[in-house]
């Protein structure tokens, strides 16, 4: 039977600790954000006991655990560490991975988007917990499904969002006879249980963006903007296959600056939607504050 040794790794992000094994845990990647999600494993569920966890990872050899605010991991990481080693050293199983990899009831949908070289693919089960944009296979190295689509040589680039792809085609391609192909492809990969994006280029995005939140201090008129872009403008652009991020504002010129992702990157009427929709919009609740905006593509 294996013995098993625990070590402690800190982490960029100071409420998420690492606690990797000296032996392979599982074969898939795992995140759950309570104890109804970890139904596949009672590791995790007994995690989630302790009341200062928020969310459990595995992953090869690692567990990490992001904690809620009312304990530091100073007072508790040597704890919970000899509490795992001795529920592993016990033979407790960590993921039922036998059930987690049966095939799952999965439909997706194709839907067209103001971009022409766009098509989004939508999913009844959650994919991403963020945005992820892949410009070509490269960049797609931590995701194993943009990998797959970039095989096929039509595939142009890539977008991921909750529970959606958009996939931007070449001009060789035309979508009546790609789109039934990619739709399927899809479907059976989602089907087969098999990962979107890895757990660690989850968390990895989700500590710079908890860094990048710390570190940035937005002054009132970019904050208001922010405001308005996540309430009124990103919904509308998720629902075209897209994303929206704040990027600047200048008060001197009054300009907003602004990033386009996914099916509006590129878009021949994305002009028209930031003059004639953003621009507009923000004018009319900001007054003369504003001027213009501008976008860059993702």
């Amino acid at each position: 039977m294996k013995e098993y040794n625990i070590t402690i790794v800190a982490t960029n992000n100071p409420k998420i600790i690492k606690l990797e094994a000296n032996h392979f845990l599982v074969k898939g990647n795992y995140e759950y954000k309570n104890i109804d999600e970890a139904k596949d494993s009672p590791l995790a569920q007994q995690l989630f006991y302790l009341p200062f966890i928020k969310t459990v990872y595995i992953s090869g050899n690692f567990i990490a655990l992001e904690r809620y605010d009312i304990v530091e991991w100073d007072d508790v990481k040597d704890e919970v560490a000899q509490q795992l080693v001795e529920y592993l050293n016990a033979g407790e199983p960590v993921v039922h991975e036998e059930l987690t990899q049966k095939k799952e009831p999965v439909t997706v949908y194709a839907e067209v988007t103001p971009n022409p070289a766009a098509m989004k693919f939508v999913s009844n089960k959650r994919l991403v917990p963020t945005t992820f944009e892949f410009k070509n296979i490269d960049e797609a190295k931590d995701s194993p499904l943009a990998r797959e689509l970039f095989q096929f040589p039509f595939v142009k680039e890539v977008f991921f969002d909750e529970n959606y792809v958009s996939v931007i085609k070449y001009e060789v391609a035309d979508w009546e006879e790609i789109t039934m192909q990619l739709r399927e492809f899809i479907r059976d990969f989602l089907g087969d249980g098999k990962e979107v994006i890895s757990a660690e280029a989850i968390q990895k995005t989700k500590e710079n963006a908890d860094q990048n939140a710390a570190r940035t201090q937005y002054d009132d008129t970019s904050q208001q903007i922010i405001d308005i872009l996540e309430e009124y403008v990103k919904p509308a652009v998720a629902s075209d296959g897209g994303n929206i991020m704040f990027q600047s504002y200048e008060e001197e010129s009054r300009t907003v600056s602004v990033i386009l992702q996914g099916a509006c990157s590129g878009c021949p009427s994305s002009t028209f939607t930031l003059k004639n929709g953003i621009e507009t919009m923000l004018k009319n609740m900001m007054g003369d504050k504003i001027r213009e905006v501008v976008a860059l593509n993702g």
